[in-house]
């Protein structure tokens, strides 16, 4: 920048003041030179504009230099605001979390939804839980803080003090408690799983499939966007649409998630069923026999998941060979002995089977 464009806008600066200004600013003058300069400033506007915009100059250049005191500076000026937006989120959070763990246990206690809709933990205790809930939102209206957040905080009062009792179907406790919990904080994406399975189990999966695809797309935890995943696979596998289905659960096992999380390891039962429905045996064989290499010790639970699906068994049965290969290559389905040539293979494992 020339001295020319700097000097623009402030040219009526008293040219003699400007360096003892400069000086000022920076603590440089003598005493008797800055009680002159001082004085100055008192009767000279365009002089005092000039040295507060160098002032403000030297403290920017010194806060960038050194972040501690733009932070410590920034701390000072907003620290109570932040403070208290930090409190609030807090609040708010906590809210929501006892409105969905109790919208869960409600909606568990209803449907009993087996070991691939469970993937988090298990349900709260019910009673103790509302109760600690009521104390906590007690507590907040105590405060006098019963704006905090925007958040309704005397209607979730009336809601776990009396209003909840008053509805007698556990799953629309669970569907009120969960919608609760969106309300309170629309970000909630367990909130929003769990409501998106109440809809799959009463037959609306457009609803479901719109709920479960929000949550893929924005959900932070990569566990639900697995979990949201893994459902929305099923809503398609529903629908015969097994092609899709297979894209969801494979996102699953290339996210890395089966691998990682335990709660996950059927994904690949699941993409086996899928292949096997689509008739691509090899690829179906394939993952059923992943799935025991990687979780041996669940032996009970795959052969349950086997038993309990007849279409995966019709799928099986249809396909010449399959049965056959299928006990060659996973023999510990049926006892850990596969036939011997020339003998009938044994029927896919029902429910009676000792394993």
């Amino acid at each position: 920048m020339s001295a020319e464009s700097w000097n623009e806008g402030v040219a009526e600066v008293c040219e003699h003041f400007q360096l003892d200004l400069s000086c000022l600013v920076d603590g440089e003058l003598d005493e008797a030179a800055a009680s002159r300069a001082m004085l100055h400033l008192e009767n000279c506007d365009d002089c005092r504009e000039f040295f507060d915009e160098t002032r403000r100059c030297v403290r920017m250049h010194r806060d960038m230099a050194d972040p501690t005191r733009l932070l410590a500076q920034v701390a000072t000026l907003t620290g109570t605001a932040i403070a208290d937006e930090a409190r609030a989120i807090e609040l708010v959070s906590r809210l929501a979390s006892i409105f969905y763990q109790l919208g869960k246990a409600y909606v568990l206690a209803a449907f009993q939804p087996d070991v691939r809709t469970r993937v988090f933990e298990q349900a709260v205790p019910v009673e103790p839980t509302q109760t600690r809930g009521r104390g906590f939102v007690d507590g907040v209206l105590s405060s006098g803080r019963d704006d905090v957040g925007g958040v309704d905080w005397r209607g979730a009062r009336g809601l776990l003090n009396g209003r909840l009792k008053q509805i007698e179907s556990p799953l629309e406790k669970g569907r009120r408690l969960l919608h609760e919990a969106l309300e309170v904080d629309p970000s909630h994406e367990e909130a929003r799983i769990y409501l998106a399975y109440v809809h799959a189990a009463e037959g609306k999966a457009l609803r479901a499939a719109h709920e479960y695809r929000t949550v893929f797309r924005t959900a932070i935890d990569e566990r639900n966007r697995g979990h949201a995943a893994v459902q929305l696979g099923r809503l398609h596998d529903g629908e015969g649409d097994h092609r899709r289905a297979l894209a969801c659960f494979r996102w699953v096992r290339v996210s890395g998630l089966s691998r990682r999380d335990e709660r996950f390891f059927f994904v690949d039962f699941n993409i086996g069923a899928q292949y096997a429905h689509l008739g691509d045996v090899d690829r179906s064989l394939a993952a059923f026999r992943r799935l025991l290499d990687h979780a041996p010790q669940r032996l009970g639970e795959i052969a349950g998941l086997f038993a309990a699906s007849r279409g995966l068994q019709s799928a099986i049965e249809a396909r010449p060979g399959f049965p056959e290969r299928l006990v060659r290559t996973c023999p510990e389905l049926f006892g850990g002995v596969p036939p011997q040539a020339g003998e009938a293979p044994r029927p896919l494992i029902t429910p009676e089977d000792d394993l």
